[in-house]
């Protein structure tokens, strides 16, 4: 009998062991991006001057954007509209975005014309898959703006998104050697599992 309740204890401890292991990694699937939403691979992580960044080998780029919901009606005698500060392109649901983009690094770039392309993924439900996979992903471009160049550092577009999914901005233009480049701004419309997860964790975490 103590021998069966050992082995019973050891097999507990071992599940226990496994639980936790397992809880680690999805906590670190879901959370591989910064506590601002910015993927891991960017740089610097998270927030610069109040905006998420992303570097390619062309350039090193700022990005904010102001959500105005879908369902929200202006009043006629409004001030100013409630718009919500996303963080790193995801947008919690349909609407508006007014998006800004800081042309940050190299100072050189401000010189040089840049297209901007929006596109929306069209079988996003396979995004993931096809990001690891290295699958083409079908886009339906959305809207173009001809390239032109940006002495302030700073370009400014207002995105109206009516369905959920995924999108992307291509900022693209040539560089000396009159090669095409392209940086990507991804941006997400609507919220999955893991953003209520970690909306609910984080929740629970500000209460201890």
């Amino acid at each position: 009998m103590p021998g069966k309740l050992m082995f019973s204890s050891r097999n507990f401890q071992i599940t226990m062991a496994l639980a936790i292991f397992l809880l680690l990694v999805v906590f670190g699937a879901i959370y591989q991006t910064s506590s601002q939403g910015d993927f891991s691979d960017t740089y610097p992580k998270g927030f610069r001057g109040g905006a998420c960044t992303i570097e390619s080998d062309a350039m090193t780029i700022g990005y904010s954007g102001y959500y105005l919901s879908s369902d929200y009606e202006i009043p006629e005698n409004a001030i100013r509209t409630p718009n919500l500060a996303i963080q790193c392109g995801k947008m919690p649901g349909t609407g508006t975005l007014d998006i800004s983009i800081d042309l940050l690094y190299p100072e050189s770039i401000r010189d040089v014309p840049l297209a901007l392309r929006l596109v929306k993924i069209e079988n996003q439900d396979d995004k993931e898959v096809n990001d690891k996979n290295k699958t083409a992903i079908q886009e339906l471009e959305l809207l173009t703006i001809s390239a032109q160049t940006h002495a302030s550092g700073v370009i400014t577009h207002t995105l109206k998104l009516t369905e959920l999914g995924y999108y992307t901005i291509y900022l693209s233009g040539k560089n000396e050697s009159n090669k095409e480049f392209s940086t990507k701004i991804p941006l997400k419309v609507g919220q999955d599992w893991k953003d209520h997860f970690k909306k609910a964790v984080s929740v629970f975490l500000k209460k201890e």
